[in-house]
């Protein structure tokens, strides 16, 4: 697999849902959880989102519950709490896990793709961010403290960048 674009996921309604369906998109993929110091990010995401959908960018929110217990809840009340508390449009997927044997194999490509400090290929926390360029490669990897407004300029030189070039 050499792109997003090879792989799927359950969305937050439980359909499976082919990547490719994104395919020339700039993508913004995120561990996110609701019980989290950095679940404000929530709005943060959804601003980008509204402010960069027309351009092509996807922003895609991807619960996980193996940091500190802070995403609990079943796929239903996780849609709920982000469409009540952050008004959530972007697309939302179904629980995962992001790191050990039971690793989403989403996750483990990008791990592998864009290790983290020092090499290190774990997700450390809620919030770690991938940014994905049109051609389905990673760009960057964002620490959960990197706000997602600082990843504004990253995000409008991915949408402005010609495929391939």
């Amino acid at each position: 697999m050499t792109t997003v674009y090879d792989f799927s996921a359950t969305d937050i309604e439980g359909r499976d849902l082919p990547l490719d369906t994104y395919r020339g998109q700039v993508l913004l993929i995120v561990n996110v959880a609701s019980q989290c110091g950095f679940t404000p990010q929530y709005a943060g995401l959804e601003a980008l989102y509204r402010s960069y959908r027309e351009r092509g960018l996807a922003v895609l929110g991807f619960p996980c519950d193996q940091f500190g217990h802070q995403e609990p809840g079943s796929n239903e009340a996780i849609r709920s709490f982000c469409k009540l508390n952050y008004d959530v449009t972007f697309p939302m997927f179904a629980k995962i896990e992001v790191n050990g044997d039971g690793a989403h194999p989403l996750y483990r490509w990008l791990k592998s793709a864009k290790p983290g400090v020092l090499g290190t290929e774990g997700i450390k926390w809620n919030f770690t961010k991938f940014l994905i360029g049109r051609d389905g490669q990673p760009i960057g990897r964002y620490a959960p403290t990197d706000k997602p407004e600082s990843l504004a300029p990253a995000i409008e030189a991915a949408l402005d960048a010609q495929p391939g070039g």
